[in-house]
């Protein structure tokens, strides 16, 4: 493998003919047949040596399916089509899905599962819920080498193979989107496009290249439409009255979103599952219309300008998906950092100002960050009770004044599985000798200045494969409690003063 790549390296002299031949390269997938084939017949090419490769980047799967020079591939293909043919048909549509997130990206598993919840192609059944179910087709893709992940993005859970990220496998990714018009599935602009009354289906992609033409733009035929995906700058003309049907709005880190924008997407579109405006920036405030939206059930506003939810989200009784908050770096610190594996960008998180009566939904499973003492203290723990459907809960704002009633609150939290929890300035001891009962946590983060770790039982943290710290010091004590943790998969540690760590891994 490693000679083909430096035979084909050696036939290009400039950093753009190198990016298309990289380009090339993934698009193969790692499969050694494949890259060895276009890598003999690039090798007998002289003059048109980068015209090749320009028509092979353009039309990959066509040439290498219809080109004669690529016949030993053809047993490959009759191969694909029968292993393609042989999924079970409730995984097929996950597949074709994959496509629609660019090759040079990978996406975070959350929003991929949430998306297929929201699409209906992941629904509850007799003993799973739809998000469950989700996660199972997501392995079951990893299972199949459709999509993969690097090392260092996993955060596996016992008995299970969890990843933030993923991408899809080059090869497998380019023989998806040559079959998926077929599936009337997914159709797409990029770079300059021509009208046409070809470019219909359930999902819509709007490339970053795409030269943003109203006019084409406004001849598409929508009734069909079920998500929009939009990569790049947005425009208002994005949204359309005939989306009538649309159920996904995913801008995670698009571009030029305004506030009057998102007034015109919650008034025209009432039947939004599925409401992604993760990263867009110049976002300051959610309209009280996003209590319009009852059918929505994920709504992520992540690392927007967005410091407080508005009352009338009490009116979505089907959400169970609420993702707030921002993170900014910390200041660069020359106090140690431990970490396994290696782990020293912090981020500080920063939550969001919830409104009263947020217990009324009763279907939430993630639900975070929420910041406690801007909200009401102890009126919003009060009503935090309430929600014990939580899977994953975050929280900052923990101080000496709220930390018992946060305590109390969680306490009946019995499905709890991840709490990332962020003290306020001067708080260093507030959960000092609190007990902290959570028999199902897997995951726990806690963000200082924190001086001692709260009582943990270690009966009760069997689960616990994950865990997150950023302490003032760490005592003799804390440290025998973390080696307790026998099914302890991934340890972070950030020291807030000048200490040293001694850890003896057994």
């Amino acid at each position: 493998m490693s000679k083909v790549f430096k035979l084909m390296q050696r036939l290009v002299s400039s950093k753009e003919e190198a990016a298309k031949l990289h380009e090339l390269i993934l698009k193969c997938g790692g499969l050694p047949q494949v890259i060895v084939e276009i890598a003999g017949i690039l090798a007998k090419k002289t003059v048109t040596l980068m015209d090749t490769v320009g028509s092979t980047n353009d039309r990959f799967m066509q040439t290498l399916e219809n080109n004669p020079e690529y016949d030993s591939l053809q047993g490959l293909f009759s191969w694909m089509y029968s292993y393609f043919r042989s999924c079970p048909d409730s995984l097929k549509p996950c597949i074709f899905y994959m496509s629609l997130f660019p090759r040079d990206q990978s996406p975070r598993r959350r929003r991929v599962v949430r998306r297929w919840v929201a699409e209906g192609y992941s629904r509850d059944s007799e003993d799973n819920s739809a998000e469950q179910n989700g996660e199972k087709f997501f392995s079951n893709l990893l299972d199949l080498s459709i999509i993969q992940h690097p090392p260092q993005l996993v955060t596996a859970t016992s008995g299970d193979r969890r990843m933030i990220s993923c991408r899809v496998n080059g090869f497998i990714r380019e023989y998806i989107v040559s079959r998926r018009m077929e599936e009337n599935l997914v159709f797409e602009l990029e770079g300059c496009c021509e009208i046409t009354t070809q470019r219909t289906g359930r999902h819509l992609i709007i490339r970053e290249s795409w030269d943003r033409d109203k006019i084409v733009f406004e001849s598409m035929d929508f009734s069909k439409l079920r998500s929009l995906t939009v990569f790049g700058k947005w425009r208002q003309f994005f949204v359309s009255e005939s989306m009538k049907l649309l159920r996904v709005l995913d801008l995670e880190d698009s571009l030029d979103v305004q506030d009057a924008d998102l007034e015109k997407m919650l008034k025209l579109l009432r039947r939004l599952k599925f409401l992604s405006l993760r990263g867009c920036r110049e976002i300051h405030h959610l309209p009280s219309s996003v209590g319009d939206l009852r059918q929505l059930q994920t709504l992520d506003i992540r690392h927007t300008l967005i410091v407080n939810l508005p009352g009338n989200i009490k009116k979505l009784q089907k959400l169970q998906y609420i993702r707030a908050g921002t993170s900014i770096q910390a200041q660069e610190s020359s106090t140690p950092c431990l970490s396994v594996p290696k782990f020293c960008g912090r981020h500080r998180q920063f939550g969001v100002m919830v409104p009263r009566g947020i217990n009324k939904l009763t279907t939430l499973h993630t639900f975070g960050v929420v910041n406690i003492g801007a909200s009401g203290g102890k009126a919003i723990l009060k009503e935090l009770k309430d929600l014990t459907q939580l899977r994953k809960l975050g929280v900052s704002g923990i101080n000496r004044r709220n930390s018992k009633k946060f305590s109390s609150a969680i306490s009946r939290h019995v499905h709890l599985e991840s709490l990332s929890v962020q003290l306020d300035k001067g708080s260093q001891s507030c959960l000092s000798g609190i007990v902290l009962p959570l028999k199902t946590l897997q995951s726990f983060k806690l963000h200082g200045p924190v001086e001692k770790l709260p009582v943990l039982k270690i009966d009760e943290l069997s689960m616990l494969t994950k865990l997150d710290l950023e302490m003032t010091i760490l005592t003799e004590d804390d440290i025998k409690l973390i080696g307790s943790l026998s099914k302890l998969f991934t340890l972070r540690i950030k020291l807030l003063q000048d200490s040293k760590l001694h850890f003896c891994v057994k």
